[in-house]
């Protein structure tokens, strides 16, 4: 996308909120958005599904007096912008009164130039389908060659996606931003002597095309993860450690995050809410918000009302130092934006994450960890949505490996693994020293000391 297209989507967006100002809006916030998707998938060395999108659309926010609405269109043409701007006023009128809408504190809107995350990769941009399905072919032969315990393929999928938003603010904010993101995603298949089939997968996903691992490596992977659960079984029902590598403890602090916006404190669906300043979790526990990670996959310059993006310090050592808040959910809890805004494509603003980041401790690997333990469960796979943020109740299916005397003994599944949230949390004994940018939600390997499995 060029320059010129860069300055369309900016008038645009301008024009939508100058036709709103002068219909009769306080104030007129609008996002337009062009991009274009690919997905090809395939299965037994035949391309299965090739999807191909491309998108331009716009979302208008409009207040008028204390109300609010939200209104979207993909017609961008003269008659379409005049339509969403009348339809929004008129929605505007019908919605009720709320004391707390409104823009973002003008002092708090940034001016830029803002920093260059490097967000966006041209040669994504010229992957086309023949391309895609060669690569989704690449890491399904890789996962199938690695082990003729390999008997079927549930799909191997390649994806792209580039685009570009622009963003208006009657407050005279005005910004144009673009990015890419590559992912492979493979799910092999083995049969298991007593019939069941076992199923894992893998995938990977980057900004950059460069960054990303081969496709044969993350077929491979697939593979590797799927005979190795081959003889899977429970185990009794015991209290003991779980260690969770880094894909399940992202889950963990997936979890972590949905209790920590603003919005979840005001409307009291979060058991944290009240606990500023006391601790939450471990000391080993350290969790920042940070969309300043150069080509990072929640990276941004600024946030959804055009506050420019700051590192939050949100768990320090255990302790919980802030919510994660709009200006909206701000106002709300009596407290200012820590620029953690997000615009939908309807125009729609709330707080949200971008880089949530577990920090790394130095001293242990993954391995290491596994070696320390000298009983307990690895969990590989977490299943089901066994957890309630109101009450921080916590029980979900999980698969993995049974461990003993630091090794790994033999594979698990069909278990149950429960706690209470806030127990798990500060239960956490072992942090490792890394983790792999697989998303933006990222934690290394963690150890939880005790938790309840059940099996047989």
């Amino acid at each position: 996308m060029d320059e010129a297209a860069f300055g369309t989507l900016l008038d645009q967006a301008a024009e939508l909120v100058e036709r709103a100002r002068a219909a009769g809006a306080d104030v007129a916030e609008a996002v337009v958005r062009q991009g274009v998707e690919l997905a090809a998938k395939v299965r037994l060395g035949e391309a299965e599904l090739v999807e191909e999108a491309s998108h331009h659309s716009a979302g208008l926010r409009v207040i008028r007096g204390s109300r609010v609405a939200l209104t979207a269109t993909s017609d961008l043409s003269p008659s379409g912008i005049e339509r969403v701007v009348r339809d929004a006023l008129e929605l505007a009128e019908l919605s009720q009164p709320d004391p707390f809408a409104g823009p973002a504190d003008p002092s708090e809107i940034a001016a830029g130039p803002f920093a260059d995350l490097d967000l966006y990769d041209p040669s994504i941009e010229s992957i086309d389908a023949e391309q895609a399905i060669a690569e989704a072919r690449a890491a399904e032969q890789a996962a199938r060659d690695f082990d003729p315990r390999i008997t079927n393929m549930q799909g191997t999928t390649c994806g792209i996606a580039t685009g570009a938003s622009a963003m208006v603010l009657s407050g005279g904010f005005r910004s144009v931003r673009r990015s890419s993101a590559k992912s492979i995603s493979c799910v092999a298949v083995a049969d298991d002597a007593d019939g069941k089939k076992r199923r894992e997968g893998w995938s990977e996903a980057r900004r950059h095309a460069a960054d990303l691992p081969a496709a044969s490596t993350i077929g491979a992977e697939a593979a590797r993860r799927t005979v190795s659960m081959l003889g899977a079984r429970k185990v009794p029902t015991c209290e003991t450690a779980v260690v969770f590598p880094q894909e399940t403890a992202s889950s963990l602090l997936g979890l972590l995050a949905s209790l920590l916006v603003g919005s979840a404190v005001w409307r009291k669906s979060s058991y944290l809410a009240g606990r500023e300043g006391t601790s939450i979790a471990s000391e080993l526990v350290t969790v920042l918000d940070d969309p300043l990670i150069v080509r990072g996959l929640g990276s941004r310059a600024h946030d959804g009302e055009g506050l420019a993006s700051r590192r939050n310090l949100v768990v320090d050592g255990g302790v919980l130092r802030t919510f994660l808040c709009d200006s909206y959910s701000a106002r709300k809890l009596g407290r200012r934006s820590t620029a953690s805004a997000s615009r939908g494509a309807s125009g729609g603003v709330g707080p949200g994450t971008t880089n949530f980041v577990l920090q790394p401790v130095p001293g242990m690997t993954q391995e290491e960890i596994v070696r320390s333990t000298p009983r307990g469960l690895l969990v590989t796979e977490m299943m089901g949505f066994g957890f309630n943020p109101t009450t921080g109740d916590f029980s979900r299916g999980a698969s993995g490996f049974w461990i003993e005397n630091g090794r790994l003994a033999y594979p698990v599944s069909e278990v149950t693994i429960s706690a209470s949230f806030d127990r798990l949390l500060h239960a956490i004994d072992a942090v490792a020293s890394t983790y792999a940018p697989r998303s933006a939600t990222l934690a290394p390997c963690l150890r939880v000391s005790s938790m309840i499995v059940s099996g047989n």
